[in-house]
């Protein structure tokens, strides 16, 4: 079969990216975990790992923090997901926005307001040793981070367990209704295991972007995890310490086989209603005694996803905040010194995500295009290997980068790749690559394809259909991916922190974490935070203005069709 030339360099060009910016690298860690110094195959690094006393400790707590905080996650979201589903209330509206609010801030950010907040001499404990003569230890070792990192990602599994349990079947929950099933017993063996794919869905999100985060425990001052472990060798020992590829390979391992349980437990499994079109859950009023406990619950959770972003807040207008409840005084001096002092900052994570952003958008929408609308063998592949970067940890990317890339000199200049901002800008683009195909995929399986037949029966050209028909119709889920990839981009510390080789090319995440390693830049740091928290909060609402406003126009031209 001949396949159009010019198809075919698109799709050779692409897969050449992305092996030579995320196959090759995360092989070379790979490589260089399981070889010798003179490249014959050992497994003896393995071996070295685990005889460590420090390293299998780190392997066991990044286990036991991942597991933990699926936990804590899971009793905040499934409580909120089932109310706001089963239950008629005022407020669903604030349960709905507590699915994106905590998701604006980076972890590792409000990681410093928590401390604040509840740590040993924080707000609570001196409150509550003023009060009571008792404290509670939230934050201290390895419960701060799960307390930090559970508070932070609890919205994966209330979106997706929230999105299942309105897809299922009422007449299901009738039907049980009908038996006598009830109250406890009517969610335990109906509701919860029809909607368990979105459950093991967000799950298996929320341990997999537990167990590579790098920037929280690393803020917190806990560096018994795989990850800190994998920063600290691979900075402190040098880039050949092969144990520090071992850390590596174990990261990847565990979230690739996060994923691959997560589909296992729904294999051989049917979670389909019987009739299509059927009604949802029917949502019912609560009771007096029934509602003061949902307002209970939804305040305290309220209480708690607030507390990172109102400590943060505090923080940038504090003067001193130290052994005490609330700040001794407040002042704009923290903007002032960010403002006059880390303008570079913030050029750079504009400059940086937005050339990422663009790259992602047009390598997605090349993929998508080619899986959708040709016919190439192995075209699929493309999709498989952009998706794998989301089972890459950017700390095993950036230590690929410096692997593969050392001694690699950009063409016609005698500097190195890896001392340069472009190193970074490339691993953000390899790491938000699958959030950019996803929109795109979505927004060209929403055209039809009758209008690009329409175009080409009037004598057009392919490229002049896809530059005049596809991409003005794919445009709302193009910019819905772009910000979706920027905004996640300008908060991604993990790949940053190894890659940024002078301060001159700091981004605002670099400067951020900077800032937070001494007393006396929290100030500075919490302010700059504020500032990131700004831009992905009105980058969030305008990629879901865009998403609104494309999915408006495809209904538009779906009823213009029918007619």
């Amino acid at each position: 079969m001949k396949f159009p030339p010019g198809l075919t360099l698109v799709a050779l060009g692409v897969l050449g990216f992305l092996l030579l910016f995320l196959a090759v690298p995360v092989g070379n860690v790979f490589y260089t975990a399981f070889s010798n110094a003179d490249g014959s195959f050992t497994m003896g690094h393995f071996g070295s790992f685990f005889q460590q006393p420090l390293l299998k400790e780190s392997f066991f707590n990044s286990l036991y923090v991942s597991v933990m905080s699926v936990v804590f996650s899971s009793l905040i979201a499934i409580p909120l997901a089932y109310l706001t589903v089963r239950f008629r209330f005022r407020g669903a509206l604030i349960i709905q926005t507590l699915g994106v609010l905590p998701l604006i801030m980076p972890p590792f950010v409000g990681a410093v307001a928590l401390q604040l907040l509840f740590g040993t001499s924080g707000t609570v404990n001196l409150l509550l040793q003023d009060w009571f003569d008792v404290s509670i230890p939230i934050m201290d070792g390895l419960n701060g981070v799960i307390f930090v990192e559970s508070l932070h990602y609890f919205p994966f599994i209330l979106l997706n367990l929230t999105v299942a349990m309105r897809n299922i079947d009422g007449a299901m929950e009738e039907a049980a209704l009908n038996l006598g099933s009830r109250g406890w017993r009517l969610f335990r063996r109906i509701i919860f295991p029809l909607a368990l794919p979105g459950y093991v869905a967000g799950a298996s999100l929320v341990f997999v972007k537990v167990f590579d985060d790098l920037g929280t425990p690393l803020v917190l001052g806990i560096t018994n995890m795989l990850a800190p472990q994998a920063y600290l060798r691979i900075t402190q020992v040098g880039i050949d310490d092969p144990l520090g590829y071992v850390i590596s390979v174990l990261m990847i391992v565990f979230s690739i086989l996060a994923l691959w349980l997560s589909a296992s437990v729904l294999r051989n499994k049917d979670y389909s209603t019987l009739q299509k079109g059927g009604s949802s859950i029917q949502q019912r009023k609560l009771g007096r005694w029934e509602s003061v406990l949902a307002y209970a619950w939804i305040a305290l959770v309220l209480l708690l996803v607030l507390s990172p972003h109102i400590g943060v807040l505090l923080l940038s207008f504090a003067t001193v905040w130290s052994y005490a409840p609330l700040p001794d005084g407040y002042t704009l001096s923290h903007y002032a010194e960010v403002f006059s002092n880390s303008n570079d900052m913030m050029v750079n994570t504009l400059l940086y995500c937005g050339l990422a952003a663009g790259i992602d958008v047009i390598l997605g929408t090349a993929i998508a295009y080619l899986i959708l609308r040709t016919r190439l063998p192995a075209r699929r592949w493309l999709d498989w290997l952009a998706s794998a970067a989301l089972a890459v940890p950017g700390i095993v990317l950036a230590i690929g980068y410096l692997r593969t890339f050392r001694g690699v000199e950009l063409p016609g200049t005698d500097t190195v790749l890896t001392s340069t901002w472009i190193v970074i800008m490339l691993a953000y683009s390899v790491r938000r690559l699958p959030y950019a195909l996803r929109a795109c995929m979505a927004a060209l399986q929403q055209i039809n394809v009758s209008l690009e037949e329409a175009a080409a029966s009037v004598g057009a050209r392919r490229h002049r259909i896809i530059r005049r028909v596809v991409v003005p119709l794919m445009a709302g889920g193009m910019l819905a991916g772009f910000v979706t990839s920027f905004i996640t981009a300008a908060v991604e510390l993990s790949a940053t922190i190894m890659l940024v080789s002078r301060d001159s090319d700091a981004p605002m995440s670099y400067g951020i974490y900077l800032f937070m390693q001494s007393a006396s830049g929290r100030g500075p740091g919490a302010a700059l935070g504020v500032l990131a928290i700004v831009v992905v909060a009105i980058g969030t609402y305008a990629s879901h203005l865009i998403v609104e406003r494309a999915s408006r126009r495809t209904r538009s031209l779906q009823a213009i069709e029918q007619e």
